[in-house]
This record gives structure tokens, C-alpha cells and sequence, in this order.
């Protein structure tokens, strides 16, 4: 059969109704504004990415705005979350197992190597290969033999933590093949209906050949065949700027309407609010706490904020010894409880955030607001109180220093994080503060490293749409952002479960089935789900987002 995915792993039509109801001001339409500008440079807000920029290796949102502009794979989403053909003719199968990718003719990368089935199936195995240490490897573990070239092998040092060490068996993935210049087969390790849905995902794009012979020196000039390419050899200028012009040879679905962007990099939104006001930044998705209240008449007619497929959570590393065992498992909860997500939603975040109702997000299809357990997500002191007084019979808590919160700085997350380290003090008695940082990179490394000292801010935009995106990828045992190393058999079970299950409602109601798992173990505390404000300056006709919450840069008209 032909396999067109449309709503079945989410619900496109609520998105689309939700969507165009912003929950903030703003008509975010330009309408009457003067004609667009085609060949105009727009400027927009950002920090520096993790790690060089190639696909694979790019799981934050400051890389993945750039590798998502650079590069086009097989599929791309359009605004609402529908997946369309991008560099894929076709792709079919008639078991939901073995899948077979027609090309199209012609695709080149901007320095004019023919794109081919070959590409792609260099680029998988690449990502997939252990030793590469390519963060998002963990996306292709549908496919037979990703077992063998993402081997690990583990040891536990003197300090009593296990370390893995990349020990693949092949170097290749027997269920990737290349059967002429246009046409790929693709055998999984068992049948799931919508594993073509995260073909638009970054982790599945094609390389040219020079990224694999020396992945760090490409990933500082990165050669791709999106709607954008850098602008010249230094274009990014570390701490400083990423600067990307239009791909004139681009014939996908995401042609550009503006002549550029340039990402500026920012450690504080207040600077870059200023900027905004001066027209000397044209875009921002970061709106400082204290202009909330202020950014819809800050910005008449150049706002917009519509609810997306993003969620924040608190997370609490496993090898913290306060949160280990019996007694570990109820300050987990008695943290869950100390937390006011109404109060802060609303008074901090003046309504831009829902508080949280499971690990997911609610625009997706099969998505839950009374999974068995998430009632740990009410505000309740009085409960928060009595599980932490019962842990401290079990174990006392060492409090000899102050439960850090990580965080960067530069996204607004020190007004919310110093609400919920003062209901830690006033509801459980411990002291807790933020453990600031300037750039998101920092944190995630920190959180890679697994040396956090207390806990950790953390959150999801969707990279495709699917509940198993927001599980999976997070929480799974030897995920790609699992950096806290949470493994519970049981839930990797339900999640397989899940991705085999023949209709929409029964994968929705394993994966749900796993989310019960999370609320016994709670790994991570959801916080709230995101509206994204976006806002804009004169010289921009308009601008939107997607359906993950991401600017549609692409789609951004300058004046």
C-alpha cells in the first residue's frame, strides 16, 4: 500500500482550529503593511549552539533552527504538522515493516554533489554507528541491525558509576539498503505503521561525503541543501552570530520569502526585547518574564502566540542519592506537589503556559489529561509536607547545601525557578536555588556529563508529530536525550508495544499505559505546556510559527 500519514499519529484538524486562536494578542497577520522584501536579510534571536552542526548530532533548539534551514531530507512538515514529500518520490509499504523510498531526480547540495539512495544510507549508517557519537543515533533503532553498530560497552569506574564506551558489531545496518541511485529499502525489526511519519526529523537527513571524513571540521562550515546555506566560509562567529543567506538552487516545499537570517546570540532576552523595540533585531520566540504582561501592546499588529506541541518539565537525575529508593520516590513526589503550576502560569507566565497533565503535549493525537497518577501534578503543601516527612523517616535528606536548579539564563527561567525554589522552602523546608548559566549548550553538557548536583530545567518541542516522540527520545533506556540515564524495562516494553500497534488507538493507549510508569517513577516533574510569543519588529511584513512552536523563518516576509 501507499502510506500517506496524515492524522493518524496526530490530530491536524485540532491543530489548525487551535492555531489560529492565539492565546495572546495580536492579529499576527501584517495585513495593509507595505510589500515584502524577497531579497532582505531579517535578523533573529538565538544563542550558540551545542555542538557543530550536523544533523545527527543536533538535539537542541538553538542547533536545530540552523540544521533545519541548512538541510531538506525525505520529508518535510508544513505549519500545521501534515508531513509532505520533500526529497522522497514515494515511499510505500505493504506491512508496515519493509518500506521502499523512491528519490526524487536532480536533488544536489549546494556544492554540487548528486544527492542518491547512497547518500542516505551513508548518512543513516553514520548516525546510527556508536562510534561516531552522534547524539541522535537512538532515532534509528527501528531499523534491523541497529543493535549491532550502536553497541556499547559498559563498565563501572572506582566511584561506583557505569560508563559506556561505543563497541559496535557492524559498521553498517543490515535493513538499510541501497537498491540503485533512486530507490531505498528499509527492513525494521517489526512492523509500525507510522515510522515514516519522523522521515522530516533533522536525524534523517542526507550528508554529503566530506561531513563523514571529518564530521568537526564540517560541522563549523556546514554544506547542505536546504532552503539556506551559509552565507561565506566564518559565517559563524562563535558566542556571536550563525549567518545564512538564501539557496538560490532550493525547490522544495519550504522556499524562502526573505533573502537570509542571521542568528544573533543573546545571554539575556532583555537586550534582545530592546533590540526588538529599536528595529535592531526583526524576530524573536523569547519574551523576558517582566514583558508578558506588556509585549501584545508593546507590539501592536507584530505579535502572535498560538499554542504548540512543547512541553517543560523539572528533571531529577537518578544517581542523586536524596532521591534514591523508597525515600527518594516520595521527595519526588512531595516536590511534584510543592509546585503551584497555576499560580505561575499565570502570574508569571501571564498565560502563555498551561500548566502540565501528563509528559506529552495536548495538540497531539491520543493525547491524555487523566492518566492513573497524574493527580501528583496538583498543588497540594499539605501532601507535599507529609511525603517528605515520610521520606525523612526512611532516610533524612542531606541538606547540607542548597538543592540547585540548572538553567540558562537567556530564555527567562529565573523568575519561574525561584518561584518553585521558594515553594520548595516554604512547603518542605529545604533550601533550593537556580544554578545559572548563559547558554542552554552549558546546561545540556553539564546534564551530559551526569554531574548535575541537584536538578535540572529541561523540556520538548516536538520533532515530529507523535506521542512516542515526547516519550521515546526522553525517556527510553539509552535515548538520544535521556541524559539522565532514567531505565525502566517495563516502560521500553510499552513503548515497542506501542509503535507495533496496528491503529492509532491502541498505540495511544500503550503509550499512555507507559506514561503511568513515569508518574510512579517521576524521572522528571511536568511543569506546563507552551503558547509560544512570538513578536517583531517594523521591518518585518509577518511571521508564525509552526506546530512544535518553532519560528517558520523560512516563511518570515521583511520589509
Amino acid at each position: 500500500m501507499r502510506f500517506t500519514r496524515t492524522s493518524k499519529a496526530l490530530g491536524l484538524a485540532a491543530i489548525v482550529a487551535l492555531a489560529a486562536t492565539g492565546c495572546g494578542g495580536g492579529n499576527g497577520g501584517g495585513s495593509g503593511q507595505a510589500a515584502s522584501d524577497p531579497g532582505k536579510i531579517i535578523t533573529a534571536y538565538s544563542n550558540e549552539p551545542q555542538n557543530p552542526l550536523l544533523p545527527a548530532n543536533t538535539n537542541e533548539v538553538y542547533g536545530g533552527r540552523v540544521v533545519e534551514l541548512l538541510f531538506e531530507g525525505l520529508r518535510a512538515y508544513d505549519p500545521s504538522g501534515k508531513p509532505v514529500n520533500a526529497l522522497a518520490e514515494s515511499i510505500e509499504s505493504p506491512d508496515s515493516r519493509n518500506w521502499t523510498i523512491k528519490l526524487k531526480p536532480g536533488a544536489k547540495f549546494t556544492n554540487g554533489e548528486a544527492i542518491t539512495a547512497k547518500t542516505f544510507v551513508d548518512s543513516w549508517n553514520f548516525a546510527a554507528l556508536s562510534s561516531n557519537l552522534q547524539n541522535n543515533g537512538f532515532f534509528f533503532e527501528s531499523i534491523d541491525g541497529y543493535a549491532d553498530v550502536s553497541a556499547v560497552k559498559e563498565s563501572k569506574g572506582a566511584d561506583g558509576k557505569t560508563t559506556s564506551t561505543p563497541a559496535p558489531k557492524a559498521q553498517t545496518m543490515s535493513g538499510l539498503v541501497a537498491k540503485d541511485d533512486s530507490t531505498i529499502t528499509v527492513k525494521l525489526t517489526q512492523p509500525e505503521a507510522d515510522w515514516s511519519l519522523r522521515l522530516g526529523y533533522s536525524a534523517f537527513y542526507p550528508l554529503p561525503s566530506e561531513a563523514m571524513k571529518d564530521p568537526k571540521k564540517f560541522g563549523e562550515n556546514p554544506i547542505g541543501n536546504g532552503p539556506y546555506k551559509f552565507a561565506k566560509d566564518g559565517a559563524w562567529v562563535h558566542d556571536q552570530s550563525i549567518s545564512l543567506v538564501k539557496n538560490p538552487d532550493y525547490n522544495g516545499p519550504r522556499t524562502a520569502k526573505n533573502g537570509g537570517v542571521t542568528f544573533k546570540f543573546y545571554t539575556d532576552p532583555g537586550p534582545a526585547y530592546t533590540d526588538l523595540q529599536g528595529d535592531n533585531l526583526d524576530v524573536s520566540d523569547v519574551v523576558p518574564s517582566n514583558a508578558l504582561k506588556t509585549y501584545t501592546t508593546d507590539f501592536p499588529d507584530r505579535n502572535s502566540t498560538k499554542p504548540n506541541a512543547n512541553n517543560a518539565t523539572l528533571n531529577i537525575p537518578g544517581y542523586n542519592p536524596n532521591f534514591q529508593g523508597e525515600a527518594g520516590k516520595l521527595r519526588r513526589q512531595a516536590l511534584s506537589y510543592a509546585i503551584n503550576r497555576e499560580e505561575i502560569t499565570k502570574v508569571i507566565y501571564n498565560g502563555t503556559r498551561t500548566p502540565a497533565k501528563d509528559f506529552t503535549a495536548p495538540l497531539l493525537e491520543g493525547y491524555s489529561d487523566s492518566i492513573p497518577g497524574s493527580e501528583v501534578l496538583t498543588f497540594d503543601p499539605a501532601k507535599a509536607k507529609d511525603l517528605w516527612a515520610q521520606a525523612e523517616k526512611i532516610k533524612p535528606y542531606d541538606g547540607s547545601k542548597p538543592l540547585q536548579i540548572a538553567s540558562n539564563t537567556d530564555g527567562g527561567n529565573k523568575e519561574w525557578i525561584e518561584a518553585v525554589a521558594n515553594g520548595f522552602k516554604n512547603n518542605l523546608g529545604i533550601n533550593a536555588e537556580i544554578q545559572p548559566f548563559a547558554k542552554f549548550a552549558e546546561v545540556l553538557n553539564l546534564r551530559k556529563s551526569q554531574k548535575l548536583p541537584g536538578l535540572t530545567r529541561a523540556g520538548w518541542q516536538g520533532d515530529y508529530p507523535s506521542l512516542y516522540n515526547f516519550l521515546g527520545p526522553v525517556w527510553a533506556t539509552g535515548a538520544s536525550s535521556n541524559y539522565e540515564k532514567y531505565s525502566n524495562p517495563e516502560f521500553d516494553k510499552l513503548l515497542k508495544e506501542g509503535l507495533a500497534a496496528k491503529t492509532p488507538d491502541e498505540a495511544s493507549t500503550k503509550f499512555n499505559k507507559a506514561q503511568e510508569i513515569l508518574f510512579k517513577d517521576l524521572p522528571g516533574l511536568p511543569l506546563w505546556y507552551r503558547a509560544t510569543p512570538i513578536v517583531w519588529s517594523n521591518n518585518v511584513v509577518k511571521a508564525e510559527t509552526g506546530w512544535n512552536g518553532g519560528v517558520l523563518y523560512y516563511n518570515i516576509e521583511a520589509k
